[in-house]
């Protein structure tokens, strides 16, 4: 009779210190994610601050780095006369028209790929050998067969994106754990259930990491081939013919709108993926 309140006072005393922990722990992660946000705020600032002294001092020259405030002053402008959108609305277009398309196709075939073996020996080598292909050198050979149009530029971009994700959505499904796969068949998970259920949930943490490799990927194509001067319209076209013209200040908005596009991409997948896969936001 005498052990019961001891017993009782140390569980008491277990879960008051349990508590304890879990509230430092709470406090500690809200402490960091402070400071991550304050770091990843105040680090470009302060290098744009070092940027526009040193332009203005002169320690860098001025003529091809310009001060961060002419630069701004520059794409205000632009954005005043129309300009800047011109050559945005076009490159928008066709990274998500061409990235977009690629990328579901890379999917679909990437899942079919990665479920049937037989699918795999038959397109697997011929993927692998067109895979290192650079893309814009397929450009010239897409503007002989299409012409001047929109349609060379956009499957440049459908290309990169389609063999990327091809690639990780494979992968993805190959590394699945062979005990979903096992629990799933013992729960009667067949065919399109196992795949809903199952594959695809899978391999989605693959899908969107190849998502994101395949935005950066597609902003470089579609700058690169919008350099070729197959267009007069598009980001890479802005900032090759500032270059040529020497203005550098709208060769550096078109960089910085061509980085704000890839970063905005990139931020709505990361956002995407951990409202669809819940699981993985503490990773």
């Amino acid at each position: 009779m005498s052990t019961q309140p001891r017993t009782d006072t140390s569980a008491t005393s277990r879960d008051e210190r349990t508590l304890v922990a879990a509230r430092a722990q709470r406090a500690r992660d809200r402490r960091l994610s402070t400071r991550d946000l304050i770091l990843s705020i105040s680090t470009p600032i302060l290098l744009i601050v070092l940027w526009e002294v040193c332009s203005r001092a002169l320690i860098i020259d001025p003529r091809f780095f310009p001060p961060p405030t002419r630069i701004v002053a520059a794409g205000v402008d632009m954005l005043r006369t129309g300009e800047l959108w011109a050559h945005t609305g076009p490159t928008l277009m066709r990274l998500l028209v061409g990235g977009g398309l690629g990328a579901l196709a890379g999917i679909g075939v990437g899942l079919l790929m990665g479920s049937s073996r037989a699918l795999n020996a038959a397109l697997g080598p011929l993927f692998s050998a067109l895979y290192p292909l650079p893309k814009i050198a397929i450009f010239p050979i897409l503007l002989m067969i299409f012409g001047p149009t929109e349609l060379p530029k956009v499957i440049s971009v459908f290309i990169t994106a389609f063999f990327i994700m091809q690639i990780n959505t494979v992968a993805g499904v190959w590394a699945i754990d062979k005990k979903l796969l096992e629990a799933g068949a013992a729960y009667g998970a067949r065919g399109f259930d196992r795949f809903r259920f199952v594959v695809l949930p899978g391999a989605m943490p693959f899908v969107f990491s190849g998502l994101k490799t395949a935005t950066g990927s597609a902003v470089v194509v579609v700058t690169a081939v919008e350099f070729t001067g197959a267009t007069t319209t598009g980001l890479g076209y802005l900032i090759w013919n500032s270059w040529q013209l020497f203005i550098p200040e709208k060769m550096y908005v078109g960089l910085v709108v061509i980085g704000v596009i890839g970063a905005l991409i990139t931020a709505i997948l990361s956002r995407s993926e951990k409202l669809l896969l819940p699981w993985r936001r503490e990773r």
